[in-house]
């Protein structure tokens, strides 16, 4: 962009404050990257598209080495300001200077929707030669399983180009060697993950706005289990999940209504025979008795 105000400035408001991303971060990359120092105390991670630097500076606070690149200039004056490393470097040219199985860490946050799909395969297999042994590859993206994000949300963002399937991002890492993948739906509405009476609005809108591929470089047979507890949890909420807890709703509602019916229906033809008995049409004289007396009884009054 030509004012490289702009995109720092629309981040700021759209993505929501530095604290809340990092807090983020943490809670969804940590169990993943924290067994990793156990194999690589002094490891290093690239993380392209770096923005603000909410994960460079979590990255370090975890032991590692730390380095990011980005082509938004506003971004990485921020990044420097709080003394990262940083440079302006598209994606795929940063893997150049990288020697094989150099990195522990690549990640790409909100990136490869930005990026041609000729060159997020080209990141994919690059990634998996930069990695060490047992390294992990991290790629978050909008989730176009949410309606709304894929119909809506995800062009807000002027320089997006197109959503991707979750299917289709973890393929390319099995495609290119990964030996394992895990899809993390990520930042669901904790009191919707628990709620079973959904509204059609919360199925629409309320599956996890993003999902990441987590892709783990093949290592040893002691690195793979080292590092594989997180890779067996699950996380998020999918729009079968929300479907299936609405079509449950709306069953219960039309049980109860057909309940309703049949009572209504039951006491309907009962009436109908009390009418129709001879108990009825002998006491019609004493009911109508009555009746008269109780008009003449208002009307005295």
């Amino acid at each position: 962009m030509t004012d490289e105000n702009f995109y720092a400035t629309f981040t700021d408001r759209h993505r929501g404050s530095r604290e809340m991303v990092k807090s983020r971060l943490a809670a969804g990359y940590l169990p993943f990257i924290e067994p990793l120092k156990q194999l690589y105390p002094d490891g290093k991670g690239l993380d392209l598209g770096c923005g603000r630097g909410e994960w460079l500076e979590l990255l370090e606070q975890q032991g590692f080495q730390a380095h990011g690149v980005d082509l938004d200039e506003g971004m990485l004056t921020g990044c420097r300001e709080r003394g990262f490393s940083v440079e302006n470097q598209d994606a795929v040219s940063a893997f150049a200077a990288l020697a094989d199985e150099s990195q522990t860490i690549i990640s790409a946050f909100h990136l490869v929707e930005h990026i041609p799909f000729e060159a997020l395969q080209q990141l994919v297999q690059e990634a998996m030669r930069v990695l060490k042994p047992g390294g992990l590859m991290i790629l978050e993206t909008p989730n176009p399983e949410n309606i709304l994000v894929s119909t809506s949300g995800f062009f807000l963002d002027p320089t997006h180009q197109r959503p991707i399937p979750l299917h289709l991002l973890a393929f390319l890492a099995e495609y290119y060697g990964f030996a394992r993948t895990k899809v993390l739906r990520l930042h669901e509405s904790p009191e919707l993950a628990a709620k079973t009476a959904v509204t059609l609005l919360d199925v629409l809108g309320g599956v996890s706005p993003d999902y990441a591929i987590i892709a783990q470089k093949p290592g040893s047979a002691e690195q793979m289990a080292i590092t594989g507890r997180p890779f067996a949890a699950d996380f998020g909420l999918t729009l079968d999940v929300l479907a299936a807890r609405y079509d449950s709703q709306i069953a219960r509602i039309d049980a109860r209504l057909a309940q309703a019916e049949t009572r209504a229906a039951k006491a309907e033809m009962e009436l109908r025979a009390l009418y129709a008995s001879r108990s009825w049409r002998l006491t019609k004289p004493l009911r109508d008795f009555t009746a008269a007396i109780r008009r003449l009884r208002g009307g005295q009054q």
